[in-house]
């Protein structure tokens, strides 16, 4: 099937996918370079263990090269070695993402490793990042509100660390969101916030809630007691004060 072709069908060209950033990209992963010499960036490699960065994203070119393993090449050659998948999975994937701008795990090899790879939280603390901040902002919740209520949640997969937006749960477990991915750390749950107040306000998800919060932000707020759901399926472990919802 040639790339013209594929646009006709609604999905982004092969030509589409290339001149995505690669260097931004890598940042939505939680990849950031440890030094950067004009328009080289160098990385701890992406797809391997190493403790000296060989890993170098030529900006200007958008193009990598790993000198550890002799590879490189653009951001469509990248995913297909980072996630094992098939170059059709890597278009339908970001043309589903560009198409619809709302989170999903960037390709279906993500769901399995984390699945099989429990995720290990290293640690916590304010958002800061502006990558996870201009998504914030990107899906119309105020910065201030985000980090109001969640936190930038630095943690580890297999042996890739990663950092996300994080909102926390009622069993201590994380929800955590950015461009490409939507997970969870264990224990799943649901997430409470209680004022004392006498009504409750209930919620599927996290942006759900802080888009809600983001345009009540400007209002005369009466106090409420809030539930996230953070999945449908724990919608019978809503309870205030011992009494289900």
């Amino acid at each position: 099937m040639s790339e013209r072709e594929r646009g006709s069908r609604g999905l982004l060209t092969l030509a589409e996918i290339r001149e995505i950033d690669l260097i931004g990209y890598l940042s939505e992963l939680g990849f950031e370079p440890v030094k950067v010499h004009s328009a080289d960036h160098w990385y701890l490699s992406p797809l391997r263990d190493e403790r000296t960065a060989s890993f170098k994203v030529n900006r200007r070119l958008n193009r990598w090269y790993d000198r550890g393993i002799s590879l490189g090449g653009n951001l469509i050659d990248f995913a297909t070695i980072f996630y094992q998948c098939s170059v059709g999975e890597v278009i339908k994937t970001f043309s589903d993402y560009w198409s619809f701008h709302r989170p999903k795990i960037l390709l279906p090899s993500t769901e399995k490793a984390a699945a099989n790879c429990p995720i290990q939280v290293l640690y916590t603390g304010q958002l800061t990042s502006k990558t996870l901040l201009d998504y914030i902002v990107s899906r119309s919740v105020s910065p201030d509100i985000a980090r109001q209520y969640c936190r930038q949640v630095n943690y580890q997969m297999g042996d890739r660390r990663y950092f996300e937006i994080g909102l926390l749960n009622n069993s201590g477990g994380y929800e955590l969101r950015n461009s490409y991915s939507k997970l969870a750390s264990s224990p799943k749950d649901i997430t409470t916030i209680n004022v004392g107040a006498l009504t409750v306000s209930m919620f599927e998800g996290m942006f759900d809630f802080l888009s809600y919060k983001t345009l009540m932000r400007k209002m005369t707020e009466q106090p409420e007691n809030y539930v996230i759901l953070n999945s449908i399926s724990l919608r019978s472990r809503t309870t205030f004060s011992g009494k289900p919802l």
